[in-house]
């Protein structure tokens, strides 16, 4: 581990512990409508970060955001925020409702059908407040 890591490890544990002898809520704390703070990018934006960059031959940006959503789904959808932020990236990128549904299943098979259900949940949320917003 290098010093840096080492330092900001330790920074990070006594943010932790100063945060529940102020509040205990505050170790579970989440801003409300955090990934809403984060813009979507355009597709081409992210073929140039993500599918074009690393690799011209491989993966699109819309099927890497499949691919993270898989993974996403089958930690047990417990990152909410970067799940959202995933959804709503993907669908900007090209992936339709029906594929990020499908995609969300085939993933109860290693994640289970609790994991699966939390990530519907959220991916409908984001589905609900995509349409609210092209209206």
């Amino acid at each position: 581990m290098t010093d840096f890591a080492k330092m900001f490890g330790e920074m990070m544990e006594q943010s932790q512990k100063m945060a529940a002898a102020f509040n205990p809520a505050l170790q579970n704390f989440q801003v409300p409508a955090f990934d809403k703070l984060f813009p979507t990018m355009t597709k081409a934006q992210m073929d140039m970060l993500w599918g074009n960059a690393f690799n011209p031959d491989g993966l699109d940006s819309k099927t890497r955001l499949l691919v993270i959503l898989a993974g996403l789904t089958a930690q047990g959808a417990q990152a909410e925020i970067p799940f959202k932020m995933t959804v709503r990236h993907a669908l900007e990128a090209g992936a339709t409702k029906k594929e990020i549904a499908e995609v969300i299943y085939q993933m109860s098979m290693l994640g289970g059908v609790p994991a699966m259900s939390k990530a519907l949940e959220l991916a409908q949320g984001v589905f609900s407040e995509t349409q609210e917003d092209s209206e």
